[in-house]
């Protein structure tokens, strides 16, 4: 279907359509290793959609990945919005419900503790109808999703999207794809729709191309093999660097490759080129936020430099960078600090603001001192980040987590002591069988500070 534009804007509100795609036959999601079409998928739909009570949003807590899309797309078409807390935890579910009073839950599977207003999903499939083939619309200006930060840096911030700002944030995702593999593809992925990754390349992309995801969220290497063997190719593989080198590491093989997309953290250039050399199939990083959705791409292997998508422009300001996109109603501010290339149409990522270190005159950023750390032979995982307390000379120490079996702090401290200025040191480094990453593999700081007190 194609995409209707607003010839007149004073005529009624503008629709877009709920499912785009070639046609009612079309494989939107994979079950099982069986394909569901479209017309089978708004059967799905419509189904869960009628037994919905009356809210003006739902938590969509569905796991299943096939579950998740049809839900969503349920809550869309009875004018509700889904709602996304930055995680699964009770805490952060009851904030949420908080923020939304009268909303409910929904899910698939049985909760312990159940949420308030907890709505189990129908058994799947539904009976097709004769209406199906009628594909709804949806009003371009409907508020479908609030999307929750992920909390890192403090209590997670609530993010409006309408249909009108995905379907623009999505065309640059589905346009940056076919021109890598196709205008058909099959995406398989380790991370959760909740999530605004997660969200944009496997909610968006089957709902508004000729894109088919896999019903299920593999985890471990072997299950990704699995998971990739049980779609066609062309297959695109969508990871995080976290997950992305275990699965290197894991020396699982993997059936062919189209691509593979990353976001959430920096891809270490090493890792990108040893997964580029095993699996046959370019590495590629989108960038965006929360507050933003994607805006740009990079291939880490071929250039450092990001490629704004089409309609995109950064405004570099002392503390951050102002973007304008087509999905954003008005210009956001990100803490990240950019230099512009290309008359404007690249970028070069240079850390965030609140990243930068200066102590004794002498700058640094905690992002390059945690590429420093990973680099070391031995060390697993590992981040370094700045206390919050000053000492007695009043400077805030850098500390660091490391995961290294094997290793001790002082022989990590040793390699480290020709990569930096002594200055930036880590003092305390403390080793830990793991660091409390989230789905998406990023770090709550607050996790971060109780393991180096020795909470966790």
């Amino acid at each position: 279907m194609s995409t209707v534009f607003d010839l007149n804007p004073g005529a009624s509100p503008l629709q877009l359509p709920l499912l785009g795609g070639s046609g009612p036959w079309r494989t939107v999601a994979w079950r099982d290793g069986e394909p569901v079409n479209a017309r089978q998928f708004l059967a799905d739909v419509r189904h869960v959609a009628s037994q919905l009570p009356e809210a003006s949003a739902a938590v969509n807590l569905c796991e299943e990945r096939y579950a998740f899309l049809v839900a969503f797309c349920a809550i869309v078409l009875r004018g509700q919005a889904n709602l996304l807390p930055s995680s699964r935890a009770p805490r952060a579910i009851d904030e949420v419900m908080a923020d939304h009073p009268g909303c409910y839950a929904l899910g698939e599977l049985p909760l312990e503790p159940t949420p308030p207003g907890y709505h189990r999903l129908p058994l799947l499939p539904a009976p097709v109808g004769a209406g199906e083939d009628e594909w709804p619309t949806i009003d371009a200006e409907q508020v479908v999703a609030i999307g929750y930060t992920s909390g890192s840096t403090g209590r997670p911030a609530a993010h409006v999207k309408t249909w009108r700002s995905f379907h623009a944030s999505n065309a640059g995702n589905l346009r940056m794809l076919r021109d890598r593999v196709g205008e058909r593809f099959n995406v398989v992925a380790t991370v959760p729709p909740q999530h605004m990754y997660g969200m944009e390349t496997t909610v968006l992309l089957p709902l508004h191309g000729d894109v088919a995801v896999c019903g299920s969220r593999p985890f471990f290497p072997a299950d990704v093999a699995v998971a990739l063997a049980a779609v066609p190719a062309p297959r695109v593989l969508v990871i995080t660097p976290v997950h992305l080198r275990a699965l290197v590491e894991s020396g699982v093989a993997l059936p062919p490759l189209a691509a593979m997309l990353s976001a959430t953290a920096p891809m270490p250039p090493e890792l990108a080129a040893r997964a580029e050399q095993l699996y046959g199939a370019p590495l590629l990083e989108v960038f965006g936020s929360t507050e933003t959705c994607v805006f740009a791409t990079r291939q880490p292997t071929a250039s450092e430099l990001w490629q704004l998508y089409d309609g995109v422009s950064l405004h570099p300001q002392p503390d951050g960078t102002q973007i304008h996109a087509p999905q954003l109603a008005a210009p956001v501010v990100l803490a990240d600090l950019v230099t512009l290339h290309e008359e404007g149409r690249t970028f070069r990522l240079c850390g965030r603001h609140a990243d930068l270190l200066e102590i004794a005159g002498k700058r640094a950023s905690l992002g390059d001192l945690t590429r420093r750390l990973l680099a070391i032979p031995g060390v697993r995982d590992g981040v370094v980040l700045q206390l919050d307390e000053p000492d007695a000379g009043g400077v805030r120490r850098i500390a660091a987590l490391a995961v290294a079996p094997g290793l001790t702090e002082a022989r990590i401290l040793d390699a480290l002591r020709g990569e930096m200025d002594p200055l930036f040191l880590p003092r305390p480094l403390r080793l830990v069988d793991a660091l409390p990453r989230n789905e998406t593999g990023k770090l709550p700081r607050a996790a971060l500070l109780a393991l180096l007190a020795g909470r966790g």
